[in-house]
Order: structure tokens, then C-alpha cells, then sequence
């Protein structure tokens, strides 16, 4: 009696990533993931985001070179009403910057990665901060408050304003919409606190790609979108 052939395995798609060597500990407990192409849309969407989206297909093309990881939004999300502390100790929310277009960072003194992106972060803020852009850098070390700060110091990174949360809730916020899987993390919102483009990992912040495609996030007329 001839034997039955086996079912062939069904074939996968294998989706690429990078597993840094960073965890956060029990306060946040999960593996530090970062380099992620891609990350989940929900199907639901805030129909006030949608001239977001919209303006995400038209940024899409300058998505390239050093911002290739970033990906862009294609469901209307309007991001949670993120809280965190000024360099004084004062309450911050992400509401606090309506009608200005905003890079959302997330990172940590023990995030390699996060450490080696922050001069790329404070060039982006000398070049394209002012009234309508800022680099809002949210650190979330739940230790020692004094090594964020001296870590910018010795680094004379002076143009990124200070923030942190020491709870490391402004992670768990995101996290919970499927939009920081790992550190660092970063989210491009629009004045309405709309995401743009999110990635999971490092960029080159200072590069000429970053600059001409959140150039044209701010004014999209006078980039020709």
C-alpha cells in the first residue's frame, strides 16, 4: 500500500527585527526590543486624525535613507494625553503642545541606543525648534533623577528641554496602543496630537533625510505636499 505523503509545513513570513541587549526592570517589565520595521495599526481609528493620515501619505516618499525605519500612519490615532514632568517638576502633558507639530521620544541613561540617538535629537532641535516644532524627549529612568541630568550635561546637549517621568507611564501609554514595543521609541504627532509616523529604534536625527521630512510634517505648503 503506497504511503501517504506528509502535509507540507506551511510557510511563514518571517518579519526582521533586532533584540537590543537593554531591559527595564520590574517597573516596566519587558525585554528591551528596538529596530522594529514595522509596528500594528489598529483597525479603529479617531476620525479627527484623518487629515494626519492623509498628510502621512504625502511624507511617505521622503521616508528614506536614514528614516527608512519610520512607519507611517495609516489609521486615524490620536495619541493618549501623555504626563510627564518638566526640568522643575512641574506637570506636562502632550496637550500642552496643540498646534505644534511634536517628536515624542522616549529614552533612558541605560538604553544604549537611546544614548547615542540624543545628539541627533538636540541637532534636530537646533535646527528646526521654535514656535511651530519641538523635540519633547521624555526620559524614563526610575532610579537615581540626577543621572538623566548629568548625562546631558557631560554631553553638552543643550538644546532639548528636560522632561521625565519616573513611573515610566508615558511607556506603558504608548505601549498599550501597540505603538512602543522597546526603547528608544519616538512618535511624530501633528498639532492635534495626531500620530504621523512612529519607530521602534534609533535615528539619525541631524541627517538631511530627518530634517527635509519633518520639515515638510511642519509646513507642508511650502514643502509642495
Amino acid at each position: 500500500m503506497p504511503e501517504t505523503p506528509l502535509p507540507r509545513p506551511a510557510v511563514t513570513r518571517r518579519i526582521p527585527f533586532a533584540i537590543g541587549a537593554v531591559l527595564i526592570g520590574a517597573a516596566i517589565g519587558f525585554a528591551g526590543v528596538y529596530g522594529i520595521g514595522g509596528l500594528r495599526r489598529d483597525a479603529a481609528g479617531d476620525p479627527a486624525c484623518r487629515p494626519a493620515v492623509a498628510l502621512s501619505r504625502k511624507l511617505a516618499p521622503l521616508a528614506h535613507g536614514e528614516v527608512a525605519a519610520l512607519t507611517m500612519a495609516t489609521t486615524p490615532l490620536k495619541l493618549p494625553d501623555l504626563a510627564f514632568e518638566d526640568g522643575d517638576g512641574k506637570p506636562r502633558k502632550l496637550s500642552d503642545w496643540r498646534g505644534r507639530t511634536v517628536l515624542v521620544n522616549l529614552w533612558a541613561t541605560w538604553c544604549v541606543p537611546c544614548r547615542r540617538e540624543m545628539p541627533a535629537l538636540d541637532s534636530l532641535q537646533t535646527k528646526l525648534g521654535g514656535p511651530d516644532f519641538e523635540v519633547v524627549a521624555v526620559n524614563i529612568d526610575t532610579r537615581d533623577p540626577e543621572k538623566p541630568r548629568n548625562f546631558l550635561k557631560d554631553a553638552n546637549l543643550t538644546r532639548l528641554s528636560y522632561f521625565t517621568d519616573e513611573k515610566a507611564k508615558v511607556f506603558q501609554d504608548l505601549k498599550s496602543i501597540g505603538r512602543a514595543l522597546g526603547m528608544p521609541t519616538s512618535v511624530l504627532v501633528d498639532g492635534q496630537g495626531c500620530e504621523i509616523a512612529t519607530i521602534a529604534g534609533p535615528a539619525d536625527w541631524s541627517s538631511d533625510d530627518a530634517v527635509k521630512l519633518i520639515s515638510a510634517a511642519i509646513k507642508p505648503a511650502a514643502a509642495g505636499l
